[in-house]
């Protein structure tokens, strides 16, 4: 499953690109675990690559948070605890609303029918790995109409990083009923070009992953 979303035809990717998005769907999906070690070599011969494009795909992976260098072992898949994550969902209520409340004057049909097509996708799928990405597409999607390369860069590295650690828990405890309908209230105020709403309610929908993530560990150090 592709992992970038657009409005128009991608531009062909280069190599590092290729090798980046592979290993970023590999660490999202949890076939690479926090802590895995990745050897430059060894992933060469996956790809067929020489290192130089590896190290490339290494680099922007280390600069979205999703992969660390450790001494003695190079790159290895990046860990969190709760208290990290709570931290960045912080951080992306502060973005994503900013974002909202610049792009949704901006949006047109084809953002709302874009965020409709993802919501779709979302509601007929039943793979938790798939729940994830729609998730991520349909926020990417949210932001995309403010026209800030930079604040959308932000924005994807937090959703990320995020999505990592909690969605796949987060489904599992409440299922896809309750995000979903969040996704739809979302894309009815963009339809009604309420920016304010649209930014109160991203604000409540990602606390309430904050508060049920809370919940799960507290629950988890009593058992």
């Amino acid at each position: 499953m592709s992992t970038q979303t657009g409005r128009a035809s991608a531009p062909t990717k280069g190599l590092p690109q290729i090798i980046r998005d592979q290993l970023r769907f590999d660490i999202l999906k949890g076939t690479l675990p926090a802590g895995a070690q990745l050897r430059q070599d060894a992933l060469a011969e996956r790809f067929n690559a020489s290192r130089i494009p590896v190290r490339e795909a290494l680099r922007q992976l280390e600069t979205e948070g999703l992969v660390t260098y450790q001494r003695n072992r190079g790159a290895v898949v990046s860990g969190m605890d709760v208290t990290q994550i709570c931290e960045l969902l912080d951080i992306r209520v502060a973005l994503e609303c900013h974002a909202a409340r610049l792009g949704v004057p901006n949006m047109v049909q084809q953002d709302f029918q874009q965020m409709q097509e993802i919501l779709d996708a979302y509601s007929q799928s039943e793979s938790l790995v798939e729940w994830a990405e729609y998730n991520r597409r349909f926020h990417l999607a949210l932001c995309a109409p403010a026209n800030n390369r930079k604040l959308r860069r932000l924005i994807e590295e937090f959703c990320l990083n995020t999505d990592r650690y909690t969605h796949e828990q987060m489904s599992l405890a409440t299922g896809k009923e309750g995000p979903q309908a969040d996704h739809y209230r979302i894309l009815e105020a963009c339809k009604a070009r309420d920016a304010e709403a649209v930014a109160k309610l991203l604000e409540e929908h990602i606390l309430e992953t904050k508060r049920n993530l809370l919940a799960s560990e507290r629950m988890k150090e009593e058992d």
